[in-house]
């Protein structure tokens, strides 16, 4: 237990490395680019399979739910606000924690076994500032417009899957949806990516920077990372959710 607090300790200590290098000069604006297209652009395939696939799910799950009390209308604005405050989010964080968190994790700990993070070190350049910081802001930036695209296709697919295999009105569907979907229900989404993506980011690259014992350890650091983070975000989901429920109560 002891050594699991320590753990903790060490995180938010890294964390507020992380805080002090933002400020700090050289602004590496060639790597945060970089890490954009890396963690935001060639994940997109993947956001709009996965967006797409809750969407119509929830939609068919939905509409079943309806039915008995002739509500189906009602779908597209439950898919609406479901996808924008909780699932939209959730979903393309833990698929990005899977395909970019474990990457970041793995590529760090290979950095840190072979040695090529003492040699920055060893040229007065702060890894941290280098390495982690890219990431981190490239991670702020992507995950919101990722949870965004999976908003967009997840409510084309619940309509597609209500409209066409269960023959609701489309343009009933489409007004009694935009009636319901508040801007509000977007941006607790978008809100909770972006503080989602500190955490992942953080999570991921602590355990990578800290990697030890080789190969295995690469291995090990990596699957922690996906762990770590996945319960983190589900934790902080709650959190945020009760926040949110409180801030945004009178908008």
């Amino acid at each position: 237990m002891q050594a699991q607090i320590e753990d903790v300790g060490r995180y938010f200590a890294f964390v507020g490395n992380v805080i002090k290098s933002v400020a700090r000069r050289p602004f590496r604006v060639g790597l945060f680019f970089e890490e954009i297209e890396h963690l935001g652009v060639n994940s997109i395939v993947v956001i709009l399979l996965a967006g797409l696939a809750i969407g119509m799910i929830f939609a068919l799950q939905m509409v079943s739910l309806l039915q008995p009390f002739q509500a189906e209308i009602g779908t597209g604005a439950a898919v609406s606000v479901a996808l924008g405050r909780e699932f939209a989010p959730i979903i393309t964080i833990l698929m990005l924690i899977a395909k970019n968190g474990s990457a970041m994790a793995a590529e760090l700990g290979t950095m840190r076994v072979t040695e090529q993070i003492d040699a920055l070190e060893s040229m007065s350049v702060d890894p941290v500032h280098y390495l982690v910081l890219p990431r981190v802001l490239a991670s702020i930036l992507t995950f919101p417009a990722l949870t965004m695209l999976a908003n967009l296709v997840g409510v084309i697919g619940a309509f597609v899957i209500s409209t066409t295999l269960y023959g609701i009105d489309s343009a009933s569907y489409v007004d009694y949806m935009f009636d319901v979907l508040k801007p509000k229900d977007i941006v607790i989404g978008l809100i909770k990516a972006a503080i989602m993506g500190i955490i992942v980011a953080t999570i991921c690259c602590y355990y990578g920077m800290n990697t030890k014992q080789g190969a295995k350890g690469v291995g090990d650091s990596a699957t922690k990372a996906v762990v770590a983070s996945s319960v983190s975000i589900l934790i902080a989901d709650y959190i945020l959710a009760t926040l949110m429920m409180t801030l945004f109560a009178k908008w």
